[in-house]
């Protein structure tokens, strides 16, 4: 079954159907909260990505890298969702998921409130060596 190709596609929908998140709503806030940046400039979910154009899309720590290959609304198989994307993601942001299953205390997302007692010492442990 052949996948139907567009020329301009809303950044919400390229990233649910590439599997960037998991839900279209998902994507939609993270656009406009301001994770989602093309072409270094943040942009809303509303926004119409082009082919070249290049995303970045922070999760976490970890700010992911992709290059628009191809065009696709509607969420596809994996291996489907890879020919409409090139990950040009640097392997130190690849590392910092390796430090923060490490250290989950050392890296905490902003908002998240004060860390627990248990955090505490995980950040003053790791703070003496």
């Amino acid at each position: 079954m052949p996948v139907e190709t567009v020329e301009k596609c809303r950044i919400d929908k390229w990233l649910w159907a590439i599997r960037c998140y998991k839900t279209r709503s998902a994507a939609s806030e993270a656009a406009t909260s301001g994770k989602v940046k093309v072409d270094g400039q943040a942009v809303k979910a509303s926004y119409m990505v082009t082919v070249g154009k290049t995303v970045a899309v922070r999760k976490g720590v970890v700010t992911y890298t992709y290059k628009v290959l191809g065009l696709i609304e509607k969420r596809v198989g994996a291996a489907v969702a890879r020919e409409h994307y090139e990950d040009l993601t640097p392997p130190e942001e690849l590392d910092k998921l390796k430090m923060d299953s490490l250290l989950p205390a050392a890296f905490r997302e902003r908002g998240t409130g004060r860390p627990t007692k248990k955090e505490r010492r995980d950040i003053d442990k790791f703070n003496r060596n």
